[in-house]
This record gives C-alpha cells, structure tokens and sequence, in this order.
C-alpha cells in the first residue's frame, strides 16, 4: 500500500512538472522561440521585379478602377486581425505603419473624388498626412458631458479599397498582365457632432503602389488550410486573391459607372460586362 502510494505521489510529482513546463512554453519570457521553428522566409523577403516592358510591345492598353470591399468573404484577410499581434497585422494597420515610419515614410498624394485619374500630382505634407490618419469622434464623459475628440484610425473604420491598374497586352511575351499603380483606402465618415454616416465612406488618400510593396512582401497573411504556408500582403495583389469589382474604365468622357448607370445591380453588370470584354480581346490574340 506504502509503495503504491509513493508511486502515485511521484506520478503527481511529474504531472505538476510538466504543467510548469507547459506554462512556460505558453508564456515565452525574453530570448524564448514562441514557435517550433525560426520564421526567416516572409521577413527577409524581396519584391519580384515587373517584366521588361516596352512601349512598342504594348499593342492593346485599358486603365481600369476597382473597389476591394472588406465585407466580402473573400476579403476577410485583408481586413483581419482587428487588433494587431505578434505575427500578422491587417492591410491597414500595416499601411498605417508604413506612413508613421521615420526612417523611410510612405508618400501620399491628395485625391480628387471626381477625377480618379488625378492621382499622383500632389503630394501631402506631413502634417496633412498625419491628419488623414485620425477621426474625430464625440466621447461622454461620467457626468454626461460630451466633446469631440480626435484618435486614430483603427481597423474597422476602414471599409474597402480602391485600385487604379493598367491592363496591357504585351505581345513580346504573349500574354495580358495588370500593373497596379495606386492603392486608395476608404474610411467610415463622421460627421460635425463626430457621428458615423452610414454608406458614405470617405477617399483618404492615394499611394503609389510600387513604393509600398517592399512593405507588403514583408507582412503576412493568414492561410485558412496550412500555418507553414502563410502568404504576404505582395503574393495576395500579386496573385489576384481578392474579390473587388470595377467602378469605371477609361472613357472619352472621363464618367464612373454610377454617373450612367444609377441602379446598382446595373452598375455591377456593367462591372461584369467590362471583364468580359477583356477576355475577349486577350481571348482574340490567338488563333486555333
């Protein structure tokens, strides 16, 4: 009885060891690995060069704007997580980071909301871009009180992105390619007493898409089927692993589709009938 009891306290003994071992793995102090492995692929990536291009190797060329709404399914990768943690950060929160970095701060350039294709002629101050990066909010304080306060933009106030691409046939290598040159976020608008209006998000700002994606290739994105696997926010607009939908094409008369075709399910047939038209050309190239 006296040995099997000892058997048992010993057993206990090792369990309870274990348990501290395992508490410490969960909670790794300085100069623990929180991880099986060292990540050394996604930080020390580099940005794949464009092709070669030549003007004379461009025989057919259309300038296309898209929207990226984070709502849709597809999307949630972009606008995850919320709050940022050790390994991955949200499409905004690293676009954020990219703008507050002293030693190579991002530029930015004003928008027109009415002319998409003024898009890199004036470049913010700093002053101005900091302020694009806040909201101004109304806050109740314990005695009722309210004011309106600034803070900054956090994940969820931004709703959708819009892109400004050039599809091209380049027949040098015999296929279609896209270049994306500018990326536009949109952010919930507030109105003067600091409330939201809903369905009237607000342009921010344009970037230059090139200078940010030596940032994207560094940032990961969560994969859904395999963690060892985990891609960057340069493979997702790389690889065209995003749902987004177009708004306008380059037109004589320089119009959205919203200013021609007023109902919305109108407008994204439109949207569909522009993609169709694309194929199309490129699907016209070859002969069977």
């Amino acid at each position: 009885m006296k040995r099997i009891i000892g058997l048992a306290g010993i057993a206990g003994l090792m369990l309870l060891g274990n348990g501290v071992v395992a508490q410490g793995v969960l909670a790794p102090g300085p100069g623990m690995l929180d991880g099986t492995y060292i990540k050394e692929n996604s930080p020390s990536r580099n940005v794949i060069p464009y092709s070669f291009l030549r003007e004379a190797d461009v025989i057919w060329s259309k300038r296309i704007w898209r929207y990226i709404d984070l709502r849709e399914k597809m999307n949630l990768d972009l606008y995850y997580p919320i709050t940022p943690n050790a390994n991955r950060k949200s499409l905004w929160d690293v676009i954020e980071g990219a703008v507050k970095n002293k030693e190579n701060q991002l530029a930015l350039y004003s928008v027109s909301p009415f002319d998409f294709d003024k898009s890199f002629s004036l470049q913010m101050t700093k002053t101005e871009a900091d302020s694009a990066l806040l909201k101004i909010i109304t806050v109740v304080d314990s005695n009722g009180n309210s004011s309106l306060q600034s803070q900054a933009l956090e994940s969820p106030d931004i709703l959708q992105y819009m892109l400004k691409e050039d599809w091209f046939f380049d027949k040098q290598r015999s296929v279609m390619d896209v270049r994306i040159l500018g990326l536009c976020p949109f952010k919930k608008t507030f109105d003067a007493n600091g409330n939201e209006v809903p369905g009237q998000p607000t342009m921010m700002f344009w970037i230059y898409f090139p200078s940010i994606r030596p940032v994207f290739a560094n940032a990961e994105v969560y994969n859904t089927h395999n963690d060892a696997e985990r891609r960057t926010f340069e493979d997702i607009f790389w690889k065209r692993q995003f749902s987004s939908y177009i708004i306008q094409e380059s037109n004589v008369a320089n119009r959205k589709i919203g200013d021609y075709m007023k109902n919305p399910l109108d407008a994204l047939l439109e949207g569909e009938k522009i993609k169709g038209t694309m194929f199309n050309i490129e699907h016209d190239m070859w002969q069977y």
